[in-house]
């Protein structure tokens, strides 16, 4: 008996059901499209396919040898080399695998080029993860499991090491107990597809999906602490985690409490959110966002992104938007999303959000009817929008728009100031050039003090402000995180304009849109051209002023 069939016997409202069938449905989107078909506003000025797709070999069971069908570009981190890494997943199964996107010689990612890294020590899809303060990338958690992506949810975890490509387990928060114990059936390990966040201090935070817990990692120790279980309003399952300028993180409720039984009826007034503070390990009221941004059939919600004034552009799952000022401390409702070319409510239910170096928010949503295939989800096409602090601007879509929804898509922001998209189950990777990079200078990383000296191979240390950028940069609803605040040092030859990155890492802080000086180690590459170079730092996107530096 499959999953689904074993969540219906429990009694829980089917629309629970609904997120275990997304990675499933571009099977039937080819005929769904049939009937939606309408001409791409794409543009090759705007969205951009990688010259070279990622070589993503079929999902094949290593003791049967069944062939599961085709693999998948899905979940890009941007590792702190520069390079970005995706997980081979597609509609009918993942295997672990790990595949690294270098830029070409001219810092170009459209050009770049593919490696496959060492696979990893089990097999998640719609994991938390998260690349950590000293450079290393963390994955916890997963919503589905194995190469037939089972609705199983899991505990385990990895730490992968960029230097030596070695994956580490990493064991469970052993305090995490569950609210719902009948999930326990079908589904009986806690973390689940949880959301995540790097703190100030570089501690990694995460959440029990199935609880009001969260926990802290000792990276040294590999042992957890808990926290946050007392003052937390609701269960965390769905809900996104957004990290504030005061070192404090932000959540929309989405009370999924109701859906598994734990409170009576569904709220009235569904508008709370959030605020914990990593000082006292509490969660206290940030008060009404106004606009209802979750929903009592799926309970999902869309990114919320910090903007470099102060604000967080929050996107709910029914066409609602709320804007949180984070120096008023107070919510505003922001504009609503428009209705879709077919005649649907455009909805962000999962959905991505990224923020572009001139303050822009770019998100995607989803136009279609709320039909079979997609199970109460807003079926394709996928379009785009972005915020500019006041109103919403259509934007181009990608190719093939019909076949996706914006919860199958991942966006993530790059050193060039362009925007990197992959579509879950699908190796077609595109990016997207903003039409404007303009940006405040007090947006920029400063560099405060660095060697004019390095030579290849041999690792340095930078002090600088906003090092860390100006936000995260990269939000989804809950699973699958890819913020960028942490510092790129680029270093480009005069003579030849050629382009490298130095490895970053041990920074001593993850804030964002801090004034406080902060510093990072950076390990020149053995590659490196010699001779007069200028180097950068780079942070969401947005470059400091150079300085001169001789590589020897």
């Amino acid at each position: 008996m499959n999953a689904p069939h074993k969540i219906a016997a429990l009694d829980i409202p089917s629309a629970r059901v609904n997120k275990t069938l997304r990675f499933l449905l571009s099977v039937t989107f080819f005929v769904l499209a049939a009937l939606l078909i309408t001409p791409s506003s794409a543009t090759a000025q705007t969205w951009t396919p990688l010259k070279n797709p990622p070589p993503v070999p079929d999902i094949i069971d290593p003791v049967t040898s069944h062939d599961f069908g085709p693999g998948g570009a899905s979940f890009p981190l941007l590792l702190t080399d520069g390079s970005v890494i995706i997980q081979n997943g597609g509609f009918f199964g993942a295997d672990g695998k790990i595949f690294k996107l270098t830029p070409d010689i001219n810092g170009n990612y459209i050009n770049g080029t593919w490696t496959q890294l060492a696979t990893m020590p089990y097999i998640p899809t719609a994991a938390a993860q998260a690349v950590l303060a000293d450079g290393r990338v963390i994955i916890e958690g997963g919503e589905f499991l194995g190469m037939l992506e089972a609705f199983l949810l899991t505990n385990k975890g990895a730490i992968y090491d960029p230097v030596t490509d070695t994956w580490t387990s990493v064991p469970p928060p052993p305090f995490f107990v569950d609210l719902f114990p009948p999930r326990a059936v079908f589904a009986p390990n806690p973390i689940g597809d949880a959301s995540s966040v790097v703190l100030p201090d570089g501690t990694f935070m995460i959440q029990d999906k199935m609880s009001r817990q969260a926990a802290l990692l000792n990276l040294k120790t590999l042992t957890w602490t808990q926290t946050g279980q007392n003052t937390k309003a609701d269960l965390n399952d769905e809900e996104g985690w957004t990290l504030l300028p005061n070192g404090k993180v932000l959540t929309i409720d989405c009370y999924t409490d109701f859906a598994f039984g734990l409170i009576p009826s569904y709220p009235a007034d569904p508008t709370n959110s959030e605020i914990y503070d990593p000082n006292t390990g509490e969660w206290s009221s940030a008060g009404s966002t106004i606009n209802t941004l979750t929903d009592p059939i799926l309970f999902e919600t869309g990114p919320a992104v910090l903007r470099p004034d102060g604000t967080v552009f929050a996107v709910g799952s029914e066409g609602f938007t709320s804007i949180y000022d984070t120096r008023e401390k107070e919510w505003s409702v922001g504009p609503k999303l428009p209705i879709s070319p077919q005649g649907y409510q455009y909805t962000a239910q999962d959905a991505p959000g990224a923020l572009l170096p001139n303050g822009n928010v770019l998100f995607a949503v989803s136009g279609g009817p709320e039909i079979p295939p997609c199970s109460n989800y807003s079926c394709p096409p996928v379009a785009f929008f972005e915020f500019d602090g006041h109103k919403l601007i259509p934007e181009p879509t990608i190719q093939n728009p019909n076949f996706f929804m914006a919860g199958a898509i991942n966006l993530l922001p790059l050193p060039t100031g362009q925007v990197l998209a992959t579509n879950s189950g699908n190796n077609s990777i595109e990016i997207y050039t903003p039409k404007t990079a303009e940006h405040k200078e007090s947006w920029e990383p400063i560099i405060l003090a660095a060697p004019s000296l390095v030579e290849p191979g041999k690792s340095y240390k930078l002090l600088g402000i906003r090092l860390n950028g100006m936000s995260q940069a990269s939000m989804f609803g809950d699973e699958g995180q890819s913020a960028t605040n942490y510092p790129l040092v680029r270093i480009t030859n005069v003579k030849t304009g050629h382009v490298f990155y130095s490895r970053t890492h041990d920074h001593t802080s993850m804030a964002v849109a801090s004034e406080r000086p902060s510093l990072t180690h950076f390990d020149v590459p053995a590659r490196q051209e010699t001779g007069l170079s200028k180097l950068e730092v780079v942070a969401n996107g947005i470059a400091s002023d150079p300085i001169w530096v001789y590589v020897k």
